[in-house]
């Protein structure tokens, strides 16, 4: 590996305490390490080689849709801008392609509307799933000093987002892991993502690749 000085601090910390297994037993298929490609690029604001992954991850199987909920997904870490950016990207491959006669599969219909008895309620027991630890109302230190956030968390994000099912837990996590390890200053979320990540049964290994794969991108 080249070098790791923009890889957050506890993501080497991750790397150094399963690196010792020379071998991968279980990396990430064509699909995942488009995913993961798609959301560091999304998030460091490469637009140019964003324009190449979103080519190769429709190559690689990903669906119209997959990638329009990653990118949707993604305003919530790296914010409305890069989101925003990434969309426009996404629809001018999309209709070149088209343009050039290539077929891609549009994938399974994106939920738009979400309207539970209780959307806290909703996200609390998703990020639970998530955790695997119980969630209480607020949360603890940032939901109580600031309720809003901690609503627009439960309800929007956990609640809103992941109310469609064109991604799975285990994608939204690595698309999540890889925007977050692109980034600086986020090691307290990264490290909770990553554990959820491994929740969802994301591996060591897997997480190894994909800190290979995002090292490459930011580092190139």
């Amino acid at each position: 590996m080249k070098n790791w000085k923009y890889i957050p601090t506890f993501f080497v910390i991750i790397l150094s305490a399963t690196i010792m297994n020379a071998q991968i037993k279980k990396g990430l298929d064509s699909r995942q390490q488009s995913l993961v490609k798609i959301s560091a690029l999304t998030a460091i604001g490469n637009l140019e080689d964003l324009q190449l992954q979103l080519n190769e991850g429709l190559d690689n199987g990903l669906t119209i849709n997959e990638i329009k909920e990653e990118l949707v997904q993604l305003y919530a870490y790296c914010g409305f801008p890069r989101s925003l950016n990434a969309i426009n990207a996404f629809k001018t491959v999309v209709e070149d392609r088209k343009a050039k006669g290539i077929a891609d599969s549009e994938g399974e219909k994106i939920i738009t509307e979400n309207n539970p008895p209780d959307k806290y309620e909703q996200g609390r027991k998703v990020l639970e799933v998530l955790t695997n630890t119980p969630q209480i109302k607020p949360a603890p230190g940032f939901g109580e000093f600031a309720p809003r956030i901690d609503a627009f968390l439960k309800e929007h994000l956990f609640a809103d987002i992941f109310a469609s099912d064109v991604l799975t837990h285990q994608q939204r996590e690595l698309i999540t892991i890889a925007a977050l390890s692109s980034m600086k200053g986020v090691e307290p979320q990264l490290k909770s993502h990553i554990a959820m990540g491994r929740n969802t049964g994301i591996t060591d290994d897997q997480l190894i690749v994909l800190a290979t794969v995002v090292e490459t991108i930011i580092n190139k």
